[in-house]
């Protein structure tokens, strides 16, 4: 009788072992289903916060608007120079001597000023802008423009043909914008849009990323119908060079 009875509790020490086992990689389970989800649902994949994107350095800060007073001159700054340039209609050679000139006061009072109260004369501070701003500016640019060619070299020679397409789209939309207006009002729209959308985007991420989400579907299930009744029909294959007799 005490036979059984162990026999019958080692049974059902076992069961239960075997249940609580069962349900602890069920949860585990759903736990990375759940995590791989929320990292596959985020825009492109991401894993990393928008701030470190961003580059995670004081540029990031005021994207972001870390410091209010900062991101608000900045963009009041540029804000001004557009008003001058476009509502204003001023000219950059205008606003380049205008500002020469209001300097060369300024120095040419404080010189004659100082002489006059304190009966010595003041030097006037040498404004010297060094040769390594100029440099790095210019490698920066040049790096940046390499960058953008091989790209589009890349996508042109070697590059699928969805993304050529959508490249090709992309340029033409940039085309259409700049017809409706000028360069420096493309620049300060991009500069407007950089400075406001990353913190839209950091503060509503989940509704965003639904939003994205949803249209990059529609937009996939319309490339499919495309490419299958159209794209799919255009010979693929690489030219050969004809040889001459």
């Amino acid at each position: 009788m005490a036979d059984k009875i162990t026999t019958e509790n080692v049974l059902n020490l076992v069961e239960t072992l075997a249940d609580r086992v069962s349900q602890q990689k069920s949860v585990s389970f759903e736990e990375g289903t759940s995590s791989v989800t929320s990292k596959f649902n985020r825009l492109f994949g991401r894993e990393k916060p928008v701030h470190h994107l961003l580059g995670g350095g004081k540029s990031a800060d005021v994207l972001l608007w870390r410091n209010k007073k900062i991101s608000a001159s900045v963009l009041s700054g540029a804000t001004l120079i557009w008003v001058l340039f476009e509502w204003l209609n001023y000219h950059l050679l205008t606003l380049i001597c205008l500002a020469l000139v209001l300097g060369m006061l300024a120095q040419f009072v404080w010189t004659n000023a100082s002489g006059l109260f304190n009966r010595s004369s003041s030097k006037v501070p040498r404004l010297v802008l060094p040769d390594e701003v100029f440099v790095s500016v210019g490698r920066s640019i040049g790096v940046e423009v390499n960058c953008a060619l091989q790209f589009l070299q890349d996508v042109s020679c070697g590059g699928s043909l969805k993304q050529f397409v959508v490249i090709v789209a992309s340029l033409w939309a940039a085309a259409v914008i700049g017809s409706w207006c000028n360069f420096l009002t493309v620049l300060y729209i991009g500069f407007v849009a950089a400075h406001t959308l990353p913190v839209l985007y950091e503060r509503y991420e989940d509704q965003v990323d639904d939003f994205v989400y949803k249209v990059l579907e529609q937009l996939q299930g319309h490339y499919r119908k495309l490419d299958a009744g159209l794209l799919s029909k255009i010979p693929k294959g690489k030219l050969k060079g004809k040889k001459h007799e």
